[in-house]
Parts: C-alpha cells; structure tokens; sequence
C-alpha cells in the first residue's frame, strides 16, 4: 500500500500530496486508497516538503524563495520530492509524474494524457530553474472557466508566475462575455463586482499553488485621482474626470484632459509633488489591502509620446520624474512598514534612462522590460545596436525599431541598473493570426528563453 506524508504543513504542500495522491490512482486503477498523512519524520513511503526540511544542498541558488530547485529520489514504493520553496515542491510533484508518463499538453482536463501503469519507476532528479520567472500575464478576452484552467495548468508544466493586470480586469472579461465579434452568441453582461470576485478567485487558486502573483500595471495614473481605468482603451466622457483632479493631468497642446478619452492612456503632471504624493499614497494603501501581492507592478500610461509639457516637467526627462515617483512610493511603503516589492518598467517613452535621477532603495525594485516594437523574425540572440540610440525628445521620441535597437536601450539602462531584470512579452497578441501552424513562433518563443541570459535577463511574463 502506498502513503503520502508531508513533512511540513503548508497550504502549497498539502495540494502538491493531493494531486500527488490523485494522479497515482488514476495511473495505477487498482492500487486502492493511498493515505496522506503528516509526519516529519516519516521515513517510508512519499515524504513531501521542502528541501531544507531534508537537509538538502540549496546553496547554488541566491534566493530559495524566488529561484526553484526541484529535488526527486524515489524508487517504486515512493522516497522524497522536494523543492526550494513550496511553489517549486508542487512542480516537483508534476515533473516526477512526467517520469510517470503523465502529459498535460494544454490548459484543461482534456489537455490531459494520464496512462495506465503496473508500478512506479526509480527516479533520481535534482534541477536548478533556468530563470526566475517563469509565466504569463492575464492580457486578452478571458472567461472564468478559462482563467481556472490556465492558473491550474502553469505548475504542470514547470513555470511558476501569474499576472493580473489592473485592479479590476474588466475590459479583458468584457470583450469576451459580450461575444461583439461573434454571429451566433448573444452577449452575457458581466458588471464590474463579478469580475473583481473572479480575480479574487483568481489570486486564492494562484496563491494555493504557490506561484508568484504579479499584479496591476497600467492604471495608477488614472485611479489615485478618481478616474475609473476598467473600461480599458474604450474612450469615456470627459466628465470622469473629478474637477479637483483635472489639475493633475498631463499638460498637452495647452488642455489638460484625458488623452484620446481614454483614462489609460493619461499620463499625468509629475513634477507636481502632490501628484506624486496621491500617487504614493494610493499604492501604498493597494499595498496595504492587497498584501498577497507578490509583486506590484508601477507602469504610466499604456501610450506614448503624451507627457505632461508644462514648464516644469520639461525640466527632466520623462524616467527622471518617473525614478523621483518610484521613490516616492519607496518612502510612504518605507514609512507604512510594507516590504511590498515593486517592478518598475522600461517601456515607449521609459526605453530612455533617467539622466540625473536613481532609485534610492535597490532592494525593493526589479526591472521590467518590455520592447513591444521589437519584431517576431528575431530573438533576444541579437547584438544590441549600440549605434541606434538617441537623445530623448519629449513628446517626439522614435519608437525603437526591431530587436538589435530595443536591446540597446536595455544595456543603456543596464549601466545604471545592475539588479534583477526580466521581460514582458508580446508573442501571442498578433503573431498567432499571422503563423497558422504556431510551429514558427513556438521556435521564436524557445530561441528568446533560451537567449535571455545572453541579455542580463532572467525570465518572461
């Protein structure tokens, strides 16, 4: 009779010991119940945990919570599977049922090939992740149902980050549920309450399988100043915008006023220290509420060439004043006692470094890059083009064109930034309609992990 014991108690653990005990029964069909038990001293049987809890080596790595090893030693009546951190113990469970035979080739029970055996094998594997971040983001037209499925399929397949972008996915659950793009199905209206208790359970289903969560992005230029940003890139009447804050908006030809209509894509009047205080303060209270936050992203507006172009914000350039807000939410999380970490983003007008400015507390930032002009015949395994970066020019900058010109401006950043760095990626917003197969950028998509060292980079949302 087999047994499962977890030699820790951990929400993550328990599920890794259940699906562990789920999928040996369906493999082995007549190998009766398989008990889960907790003993961490349990010597016999599936001992599940962490790998200090089996004084196992760690040191290889920098940080156990953030950086995965998977440890396997079992033989066919169990031994240990083990990870770094809790996250990487539940993708240990899965990689050892792949030695099984298991397959999960895509998100769904369908997606599933579970086989039938007589006996377990003998497996001896240890595996440092190749990168630290390791997932995708929310970005598209999802359904619930959809959501459950590929939350639950990223650890089966080894990767370890989930994205919600913005406080409220509206827009994303929107386009899908009132189906404008379809002839045969009526719309189903969704109301903005629904949608934040579906990315409450979201974050619950992410937060049980011991995955990063990465939250928000756009949206902090809109929200601190009482303007509603769900309705993503749909224009919205002008009247969203508070009288009080209207002082607070970016300066363009004279107005200041939603760009396009469109909250999202407003930038607002950084060199004002009330703007940048409301700012702060209002993350720092998301922070405070949201605390299961892994990571909290700090991106402007989704827009380019739209900043403010009063006499003071000319002064600097746009990632100066962007740095002195970034330190600014620094301080108030300083002062709130929070450890919330945040990301901070080299994106159209922030691909240009900051020329004075520099962020005073490097352990509370990582770096996001994301070179959404680069193109999809090429790989991070280009050489940065050092010769195609120019001087920033408020509100006329040129969108750097292809790889070669994007990675330049990451080793412009680079020399002012040495500490953690991945990068937000765009493969699946066009190129699938474009490559019917998929065959062609499923290899672009392998080249770009396998050349993001190469480029200081340690992962892809």
């Amino acid at each position: 009779m087999y047994q499962i014991f977890k030699v820790i108690s951990h929400t993550t653990i328990d599920f890794a010991a259940e699906e562990l005990k789920k999928y040996l029964r369906m493999m082995m069909l007549r190998c009766g119940e398989i008990p889960v038990g907790y003993d961490p001293a349990a010597k016999k049987g599936f001992r599940i945990g962490l790998m200090k809890d089996f004084d196992l080596d760690t040191t290889d790595v920098e940080d156990t919570r953030l950086d995965d090893i998977i440890y396997i030693d079992t033989n066919a009546e169990g031994g240990i599977i083990a990870g770094s951190n809790p996250g990487a113990t539940l993708i240990a469970v899965y990689r050892y049922l792949r030695f099984c035979g298991c397959r999960w080739l895509f998100p769904g029970i369908d997606g599933e090939w579970i086989p039938v055996i007589d006996g377990l094998p003998e497996v001896n594997y240890r595996k440092v992740a190749d990168h630290r971040y390791r997932g995708q983001c929310n970005e598209g037209a999802e359904y619930q149902p959809n959501m459950m499925e590929t939350i639950d399929f990223t650890p089966k397949i080894g990767l370890n980050t989930y994205m919600l972008e913005f406080d409220n996915p509206f827009f994303y659950y929107n386009t899908y549920y009132n189906h404008n793009n379809s002839r045969v199905r009526a719309p189903e209206p969704v109301t903005r309450t629904t949608v934040m208790q579906w990315k409450r359970q979201c974050e619950a289903e992410i937060q049980k399988r011991g995955l990063h969560f990465h939250d928000m992005g756009h949206g902090w230029t809109a929200e601190p100043f009482g303007i509603d940003s769900s309705s993503g890139w749909e224009p919205v009447s002008e009247d969203m915008v508070p009288p009080e804050s209207r002082k607070y908006l970016a300066l363009l030809n004279g107005e200041r006023k939603l760009y396009g209509g469109i909250p999202l894509n407003t930038n607002v009047c950084m060199s004002q220290p009330e703007a940048r205080r409301k700012m702060a303060e209002y993350i720092a209270d998301y922070a405070e509420k949201q605390n299961n936050v892994d990571f909290l992203h700090i991106w402007l507006a989704d827009a380019s060439n739209n900043h403010c172009e009063c006499e003071e914000c000319r002064k600097k350039n746009t990632s100066d004043w962007y740095v002195m807000l970034l330190n600014d939410i620094d301080a108030e999380l300083t002062r709130r006692n929070l450890d919330t970490h945040l990301v901070f983003i080299a994106y159209l007008d922030l691909f240009w470094p900051p020329i004075e400015e520099r962020l005073n507390n490097h352990k509370r930032f990582t770096m996001l890059f994301a070179p959404i002009t680069r193109l999809y015949t090429e790989t991070y395994g280009e050489d940065a083009d050092m010769s195609k970066v120019i001087p920033y020019e408020r509100n006329n900058i040129r969108k750097p064109d292809g790889m070669a010109e994007c990675l330049a401006y990451l080793h412009e950043w680079k020399k002012i930034w040495d500490g953690d760095c991945f990068c937000y990626e765009y493969h699946f917003m066009d190129m699938q309609h474009m490559d019917v197969s998929n065959m062609f950028m499923a290899k672009i998509v392998y080249d770009d992990i396998v050349a993001q060292k190469k480029q200081g980079l340690r992962g892809i949302i």
